[in-house]
C-alpha cells in the first residue's frame, strides 16, 4: 500500500465532503473534470514513487554541500524536479493567459501533497517557486511577468523568498538591506539575508529572489520595507539569462529535517552591484510579500499534515504485518503471536493518528476550497471569502504542525525501537516535520496574528462567518441520533471560543490580552477540526443510511474517529480558553531575575 497518498479518503474530502465538483462546473474550470481530476492525482503519485519517494533517505544522509563557493547536491534532485517541470506540474493553478494548466488551487494542492509526502527535501523547491509566481503574477507588470513569472511557470527557474536577517529574524521592521535607485528604474542591493531555503543552487537556469529591503527616506519599521525581483543572473529583454549578478553564498545552514532543501546565508551587493527590480509602489513591500508568505503558510500546514500522513500510513502498514506478543488473557507461550494492530494500545495510538491527519487534511483541502471559490466570486461574496481565509490561515499553518508532529511521534512510538532507526523512514518524518513549526511563522506569531489581527479585522467579520459555518453542521448535525451528542459538544466548545475571544478584545492591557495567545490559538484550531470532523462524520451518516456508502467500513469508520475526537481530543480546549478568558497572567508576572535565582 502506498505510503504517500491514500486516495480513497482524498476522493471523499473532495468530492463528498467539500463537493468539489461545484467548482469543476464553472466556466472556469470547465476544462477540468473529475476524470481529469483523477488522472492528474494518478500520474503524480506515479511520478512522486518513481523519481522523488526512492532518493529520500540519501538525500536525508547526503544534504547540499558548501564547495568552492557554491552547492552541491545529488543529482536526483535536479532530475525529479526536471520531470516535475516537464509534466506540467509547475503550471498547474495558473491562467491559461501565462501558459499555466488552470487547475483548481485544491487540486494543485492535493497533487504536490503527495510529492511532499515522498521527498519533502525536493518538494520545497517547487512550493517556493509556485507561491514566488503566483505573487508576481498578483502584482508584477506585464513586463516582469513575462520576463520573470512565466520561466518559474515552466519551471525553467526557481524562486526563494528572502526575508529574516541575522539580527532581525522574525522581526522584519528591524531589518536593514537597502536598495539604493540607481537612477534608471533598478536599485542596487545590499545587505544580508539569512535562513533562505531553495537557494544559491544551479539545477535551474535561473533563481528569482524576491527580497525585502528599504529604500533610503522611507517611514521607519515595517512602513518603509519594499519588495524586490533579484534575480541569481541578470535577464536581457528577450529573457536571455545573462551574467551573475552578484549575489554571494556564504554558507549553508544544516538543519534538522528537511535537509535537502539549500538553506542560505546570503550577501547582496558584497563582490559587485546587485540589480533589483522594484515589484508595485515602494514601502508596500510587506503587503506584497504577505500575498506569498499567506500561501507558503497554508503550504507549510499542508506539508506538516502530508509528513503525518506518510508517517501514519507506514505505521499503519507495519501494525498489519507485525506481529509481536498476544492479546491479554493468551497465557500460552506456545500460541501463535498476533499483529500489534490487535494491541489496544496500538489501536489508540493508530486512530490518534488518524484523527489528526485526517483531520488536518481536511482543514488544508478546505482553505484551498475557499481560495477557488475566491477567484469566481466577486464583490461582498469575495471579501467575505477573503476574510475568512483570513482567520483561517493561521489555523491551517499552525494545528497540522502542532497535531501532525504528535501523529509522527506516535508513528515511531508504534515501531517502538525500529522506529528510531534508519531502517525505517518514521524517524525521518518526524525530524521534517519538526521544523514546520516554525517555517512561515513561528507558532506564538501565529497566535498573535489570530487572536491579535485576524479576529479583529473588519469587525469580526472573518470570525462570524466562520462561526456561521460551523453553527450550519452544528444544526444539521443535531437531528442525526448518531451525532446529536457531538453537535451539542461542538456548540459549548463554540462558545468558549466565543467569550475568550471577547474578554481578550475587550482588554486595554494588550500584552496582557495576547500573553496565551498560542494556547488560544491551538484551542480554536481544535474546535475548526472538530468541526471538520462533525462535517465528515455527518457525510458519511448520510452515506450510510441511503446505501451509497462502499465500501461500508470506510463510513462506519470516519464516524469512530470522530467519536474519537470529540471523546479524547476536543474536551482539552477548555483548559485554553479558560485561561483566555480569564487573562491569566502567570506567564507575565514572574521577572527573569526569578529565573536566574531560583
Amino acid at each position: 500500500m502506498s505510503i504517500i497518498v491514500d486516495s480513497r479518503n482524498l476522493d471523499f474530502i473532495l468530492f463528498e465532503m467539500l463537493n468539489l465538483t461545484d467548482i469543476l462546473n464553472s466556466e472556469q474550470f470547465a476544462h477540468c473534470d473529475r476524470a481529469v481530476v483523477t488522472q492528474i492525482l494518478d500520474s503524480a503519485q506515479r511520478l512522486a514513487e518513481d523519481l522523488y519517494l526512492p532518493s529520500a533517505a540519501r538525500l536525508d544522509a547526503s544534504p547540499p554541500e558548501f564547495v568552492n563557493g557554491g552547492v552541491e547536491i545529488m543529482p536526483e534532485v535536479q532530475t525529479a524536479l526536471a520531470a516535475y517541470a516537464e509534466a506540467g506540474l509547475s503550471a498547474q493553478a495558473f491562467d491559461h493567459a501565462l501558459g499555466g494548466l488552470q487547475l483548481p488551487f485544491s487540486v494543485s494542492m492535493a497533487a504536490n501533497g503527495m510529492f511532499t509526502a515522498a521527498n519533502l527535501g525536493i518538494s520545497n523547491y517547487s512550493m517556493l517557486t509556485t507561491a514566488g509566481a503566483h505573487l508576481l503574477a498578483a502584482f508584477g507588470t506585464e513586463e516582469q511577468k513575462a520576463r520573470y513569472a512565466v520561466p518559474l511557470i515552466e519551471g525553467r527557474w526557481s524562486g526563494t523568498m528572502c526575508l529574516s536577517e541575522p539580527q532581525a529574524g522574525s522581526s522584519l521592521s528591524d531589518i536593514t538591506t537597502r536598495a539604493e535607485p540607481a537612477g534608471d528604474g533598478t536599485y542596487r542591493i545590499s545587505g544580508t539575508k539569512m535562513w533562505i531555503s531553495g537557494a544559491a543552487h544551479h539545477m535551474t537556469e535561473n533563481i528569482v529572489n524576491l527580497v525585502l529591503a528599504k529604500i533610503p527616506g522611507g517611514p521607519a519599521g515595517v512602513k518603509g520595507i519594499s519588495l524586490f525581483i533579484v534575480p541569481q543572473r541578470l535577464v536581457a529583454e528577450d529573457g536571455t539569462v545573462g551574467e551573475e549578478n552578484n549575489i554571494t553564498l556564504v554558507g549553508l545552514n544544516h538543519k534538522m529535517g528537511q535537509r535537502g532543501t539549500t538553506n542560505c546565508l546570503l550577501n547582496f551587493g558584497e563582490t559587485g552591484p546587485t540589480v533589483g527590480y522594484l515589484i508595485g509602489e515602494p514601502h508596500r513591500g510587506l503587503h506584497y510579500m504577505f500575498h506569498m508568505m499567506n500561501e507558503a503558510r497554508i503550504s507549510v500546514g499542508h506539508g506538516a499534515t502530508m509528513s503525518g500522513l506518510a508517517g501514519y500510513l507506514y505505521s499503519r502498514n507495519y501494525a498489519r504485518e507485525r506481529l509481536q506478543g498476544r492479546r491479554i488473557g493468551q497465557k500460552d507461550p506456545q500460541s501463535p503471536q498476533v499483529p500489534l494492530v490487535e494491541h489496544a494500545d496500538i489501536r489508540r495510538m493508530l486512530l490518534a493518528q488518524k484523527a489528526q491527519v485526517e483531520g488536518a487534511l481536511a482543514l488544508c483541502s478546505y482553505c484551498g476550497l475557499l481560495v477557488d471559490q475566491q477567484a469566481l466570486a466577486d464583490g461582498n461574496e469575495r471579501d467575505d471569502l477573503t476574510l475568512l481565509l483570513e482567520v483561517l490561515t493561521p489555523i491551517a499553518k499552525s494545528w497540522p504542525s502542532e497535531h501532525c508532529l504528535e501523529a509522527n511521534k506516535l508513528a515511531i512510538q508504534i515501531l517502538g525501537g525500529a522506529g528510531y532507526t534508519l531502517d525505517h523512514p518514521v524517524e525521518r518524518f518526524y525530524r521534517d516535520n519538526r521544523l514546520n513549526h516554525i517555517h512561515e511563522g513561528a507558532y506564538g506569531i501565529q497566535g498573535i496574528d489570530l487572536l491579535g489581527r485576524k479576529v479583529r479585522m473588519a469587525g469580526g467579520r472573518g470570525r462570524d462567518l466562520l462561526v456561521a459555518r460551523i453553527t450550519e453542521t452544528i444544526e444539521q448535525a443535531s437531528v442525526v441520533p448518531a451525532l446529536a451528542d457531538f453537535a451539542r459538544q461542538l456548540t459549548t466548545a463554540l462558545e468558549a471560543f466565543q467569550r475568550a475571544t471577547d474578554a481578550s478584545l475587550a482588554c486595554d492591557n494588550q500584552e496582557r490580552a495576547l500573553a496565551n495567545a498560542t494556547l488560544y490559538l491551538d484551542a480554536t484550531g481544535t474546535v475548526v477540526v472538530g468541526w471538520l470532523w462533525l462535517w465528515q462524520a455527518l457525510v458519511a451518516a448520510r452515506a450510510l443510511e441511503t446505501g451509497d456508502a462502499a465500501p461500508s467500513a470506510f463510513y462506519e469508520m470516519k464516524i469512530t474517529t470522530c467519536r474519537y475526537f470529540f471523546r479524547y481530543v476536543l474536551p482539552l480546549v477548555h483548559t485554553g480558553f479558560a485561561l483566555v478568558e480569564e487573562l491569566d497572567d502567570v506567564c507575565l508576572s514572574w521577572t527573569p531575575e526569578q529565573l536566574e535565582f531560583v
